[in-house]
């Protein structure tokens, strides 16, 4: 039996659907339960933010989580497959008609991900001061707090709504099906059998 680690919300009806899809049979949570086991299954339902974790650990097998909260926590997974859903950007946003300026002497960036924050910054030798916030982060850059954010974006519509717009993208991202290590070599029959039935999904030949 493989345990799979899903994110709360449509990625998880996604990941489901794909499921159906491969094996002809209806896979959904009863209400409110956060597990979910079928004869060859346990499916997880946990926060996006720890999906790998649980991979991580062994607390599942395999899961599903976005490319950009990957490279946040840096845990040391298997990236097995990009599952091409969930596609957003890791953009930074300034007020409408400010541009990006890497020469000012320090720049406050505010921001729920400050590694790839940081990482995007020294990679440029520039000097910012990350300001960890957990939400509404658009409203920093209004009141002073912030000369910029990065946050994600889909469809750029909660910047623009908020007086703010993309100046420059740091990366894409969209989910992915990964491993932990040691299941990888424990149940490889297994976990490669679902990923080339998924990869039969997302890129049929």
């Amino acid at each position: 039996m493989l345990t799979v680690a899903l994110p709360k919300g449509r990625i998880a009806q996604e990941t489901l659907e794909i499921f159906e899809t491969i094996f002809g049979e209806t896979f959904a949570f009863d209400d409110r339960k956060l597990i979910l086991e079928t004869p060859n299954f346990k499916f997880l339902l946990v926060r996006n933010q720890d999906v790998a974790t649980y991979v991580f650990h062994q607390a599942a097998d395999i899961g599903v989580v976005g490319l950009d909260t990957l490279e946040e926590q840096g845990l040391d997974v298997i990236r097995l497959l990009d599952l091409k859903r969930g596609r957003c950007k890791v953009a930074i946003g300034m007020r409408n008609g400010e541009t990006l300026d890497l020469t000012k002497p320090e720049l406050k960036v505010a921001t729920k991900m400050v590694n790839i924050t940081k990482r995007y910054f020294a990679d440029r030798a520039v000097a910012a001061d990350v300001i960890k916030l957990y939400g509404s982060i658009e409203l920093a850059p209004l009141v002073g707090l912030a000369d910029m954010i990065v946050d994600i974006v889909e469809t750029g519509t909660t910047m623009k709504q908020n007086g703010l717009e993309v100046v420059e993208t740091i990366m894409e991202s969209s989910t992915y099906l990964i491993a932990n290590k040691n299941s990888f070599f424990a149940k490889k029959t297994e976990i490669l059998d679902i990923y080339e039935k998924i990869n039969g999904v997302i890129n049929p030949s």
